[in-house]
């Protein structure tokens, strides 16, 4: 028995029509799967620590957010960006406060990341 169109997986036509490399829409700057891990094992010591309780993650054109609340319904306590126009300059990376002030911007997420780590280590 032979598959029609009717029958077969949409997800497997889909997959086998766009390259490996295009999973991304185009035009999006996203995490990737390292980047994910390192942002996502602070976030999960934070809410383990009660600091943190939320997050939202956007993903637009010319850079990627993951915004951390303390509450759902307040505004990011930190948002850590990923601007790869910046690459070349200060760092794509960037850990923003809730005022706007960009506490550390740098090459490595791992550095970035450590101005909000260096607060619970302080106790």
């Amino acid at each position: 028995m032979s598959l029609t169109s009717e029958d077969a997986d949409p997800s497997e036509q889909r997959a086998v029509a766009r390259p490996a490399a295009a999973n991304a829409q185009p035009g999006r700057v996203t995490f990737d799967r390292l980047e994910l891990r390192r942002i996502l094992n602070l976030y999960g010591r934070m809410v383990a620590d009660g600091e943190w309780r939320d997050y939202a993650i956007d993903f637009l054109k010319d850079r990627a957010v993951f915004s951390v609340y303390r509450r759902a319904s307040e505004v990011p306590i930190y948002r850590i960006e990923k601007d790869p126009r910046l690459a070349r300059k200060q760092g794509m990376y960037s850990v923003i406060s809730a005022t706007g002030l960009i506490l550390r911007r740098g090459h490595e997420l791992e550095r970035v990341l450590l101005v909000i780590d260096r607060k619970l280590a302080v106790v």
